[in-house]
């Protein structure tokens, strides 16, 4: 679950770009949203970068043998090595591995998905605006979900919801409180049984703080959107590529299915970037380098103690 903010619709990259990863991969996608045309949102998923195999190699590789030129060479001399004990069974190989399908994509924001893509029969849209009750769409999603139960064995394939601003003013239901925890139980529980993934979107300001921390607990990976502002001068000399950050992910809670062991991250905060206005990127936050060539204590000794007397506290 997204918590929205308010000040801009950066929840919306998310979406989008969890929604383009499943059509380009074909799997079954369920989309409901508080407006009258909810397919129209689908002209806004954005189409995959095309990059070639041999850049993908390059980036796995890192930028380490790059950089020597001897380590480079050393790295050809012992593929050449091993080439004799491996012989065939190498090459073909290295073919299936080229052919693996991409399950993680770089999207460009500028250039939408194909029209056939979009037109498939296995999108369904659902609107949610102006619906007194959640018996719709909970229906449509059991009939979803009853599609991709968990087999030993069985079709591997994945489904996925998307739901947008699900407690959104525009809801007939809204104010249902109760309504709305019991629909988010259900599909939890449905989710749960399925080989399906769902991502929800709310506007957790509309709700009161009691119900906010019923969502947030319904939730299994909880995370929140925030803006930042335009031009912040102090965020500007404290974090590297601020001029290209839009918001700040914050991850509240991670997924512990069936483990008691708590999830410890790395960083819980993350900055919401748009390289040349095309590619979204997730980053940890870097803190830039401070400039020690100003401030009083620039010119001060490098000494435990300032003065020439002495005193009970020098050391």
């Amino acid at each position: 679950m997204v918590m929205e903010d308010s000040d801009a619709p950066h929840h919306l990259l998310l979406l989008r770009a969890f929604m383009a990863q499943g059509v380009v991969h074909k799997q079954p996608l369920l989309f409901a949203a508080p407006m009258k045309e909810p397919r129209s949102f689908l002209g806004a998923l954005p189409a995959p970068v095309a990059s070639s195999k041999e850049d993908a190699r390059q980036r796995a590789m890192g930028g380490g043998a790059a950089g020597d030129g001897r380590a480079s060479d050393e790295g050809l001399r012992i593929a050449w090595q091993y080439r004799k004990y491996f012989g065939d069974e190498r090459n073909s190989n290295a073919e299936h591995r080229d052919n693996k399908q991409e399950f993680s994509h770089d999207f460009d924001l500028r250039k939408p998905l194909e029209r056939h893509l979009l037109n498939a029969q296995h999108i369904e849209c659902l609107s949610t605006q102006d619906v007194d009750t959640l018996h719709d769409l909970q229906n449509r999603s059991s009939a979803f979900l009853s599609k991709h139960q968990r087999k030993e064995g069985g079709n591997l394939s994945a489904g996925r919801i998307a739901i947008q601003s699900l407690c959104a003013p525009q809801c007939g239901y809204f104010g249902k409180d109760w309504d709305m925890v019991s629909f988010l139980r259900s599909l939890k529980a449905m989710v749960r049984s399925s080989n399906a993934v769902a991502i929800i979107t709310f506007p957790y300001t509309v709700l009161s703080d009691s119900f906010c921390k019923r969502w947030q607990h319904l939730a299994d990976t909880l995370l929140s959107i925030k803006a930042i502002p335009d031009e912040d001068k102090d965020l500007a000399k404290l974090l590297t590529g601020y001029q290209d950050m839009v918001g700040f992910l914050h991850v509240h809670k991670v997924a512990q299915t069936n483990s008691q062991v708590p999830v410890i991250l790395e960083a819980s905060t993350f900055s919401l970037k748009l390289r040349k206005r095309r590619s979204l990127v997730l980053e940890r936050l870097n803190q830039a380098p401070v400039d020690g060539s100003s401030g009083p204590s620039s010119g001060g000794s490098g000494s435990c103690s300032s003065s020439t007397q002495g005193s009970q506290l020098d050391f």
